[in-house]
């Protein structure tokens, strides 16, 4: 297989990034918060939308905008003195970002101390993704967590344009799409494929400041749950998102939120995959801050159907 000298990775990061140079990361940053500014369907209670986009980068919506617009929707409708402490989603059918999203909450249940909402997405009429989201009251009690790994820090690892660019699957073409300017800086460490680790990390830090509100932070974070987890079920086998022969998709989606976090510091997302089979791949993660404290755990399923060509 042809590998880059470092030299020609860096040449081609620079041309992917001067396509790009333009955009600025105070406005990718604003795009995702924008997100949430869902709109209430006029007299009728419980109901959002999300309008369609103008133009498109993918051809379908990112599997963690609509985790976290769906509970953003739950939330608005919850006691603000409660907050989301588990979600768990499917995916039905792939969203189409030029088409507008509705949003409808089902208040199943309201209680002292928790309450319960389940969101139905659709799209041109038909449902293509269903959460449950869980809110609680802050409370006191036993406390307890697994300590973070030895990792290498952020400014250790590659940066994920980088990490992409060393790839010599990925045309220039692709480059310059991947290397967009992006809401996070990523950091990624994976270890070599002959080693058969199954566990890798990502670091994240918004690319701009996002404010003080705890529940777009954690919709930040719900929208990056999504970002790579799928990879670790592709990790032990030596292929990845851009190897020929190779079809991925999420299927189902589970979060846990521990704590508060400001996602416009450093968090890590230690990744790893304890099962691959049947075409799916099981795949879990945990998040920390920097200063080693756990702040979600996230478990997700995917489709990943991996046929080679002869």
């Amino acid at each position: 297989m042809t590998t880059f000298s470092s030299e020609q990775i860096q040449a081609r990061i620079d041309r992917a990034r001067a396509v790009n140079a333009s955009v600025s990361a105070a406005m990718v940053v604003a795009d995702v918060a924008r997100l949430f500014d869902l709109d209430p369907v006029p007299g009728v209670e419980d109901e959002f939308t999300f309008p369609a986009l103008a133009t498109t980068a993918r051809d379908r919506i990112f599997g963690g905008q609509v985790i976290a617009q769906a509970m953003i929707a739950a939330a608005r409708t919850v006691d603000p003195g409660k907050q989301v402490h588990s979600l768990h989603a499917y995916f039905l059918r792939g969203g189409d970002e030029t088409k507008p999203l509705h949003f409808r909450i089902h208040r199943d249940f309201d209680g002292r101390s928790f309450s319960n909402r389940r969101v139905v997405v659709r799209q041109d009429g038909k449902v293509i993704f269903n959460l449950t989201a869980s809110f609680q009251v802050p409370a006191a009690g036993l406390a307890h967590q697994v300590p973070m790994p030895e990792l290498r820090p952020p400014e250790d690892c590659w940066d994920f344009a980088d990490f992409v660019a060393a790839d010599p699957h990925i045309s220039d073409e692709h480059l310059a799409h991947m290397a967009r300017r992006r809401p996070f800086e990523v950091r990624s460490y994976r270890p070599p494929a002959s080693a058969g680790a199954t566990q890798h990390y990502q670091w994240f830090r918004a690319a701009a400041p996002v404010g003080d509100d705890p529940l777009i932070h954690r919709g930040f974070l719900a929208f990056a749950s999504d970002m790579g987890l799928l990879s670790s079920a592709m990790l032990p086998h030596g292929v990845n998102f851009w190897s020929p022969g190779l079809v991925s998709t999420s299927l189902d989606h589970a979060m846990w939120f521990h704590g508060d976090i400001r996602v416009d510091d450093w968090f890590v997302f230690v990744m790893d995959s304890p099962w691959t089979g049947g075409d799916r791949g099981l795949c879990r993660g945990s998040i920390y801050r920097q200063d080693g404290t756990l702040i979600a755990t996230v478990v997700q399923e995917g489709l990943v159907r991996y046929r080679p060509p002869a």
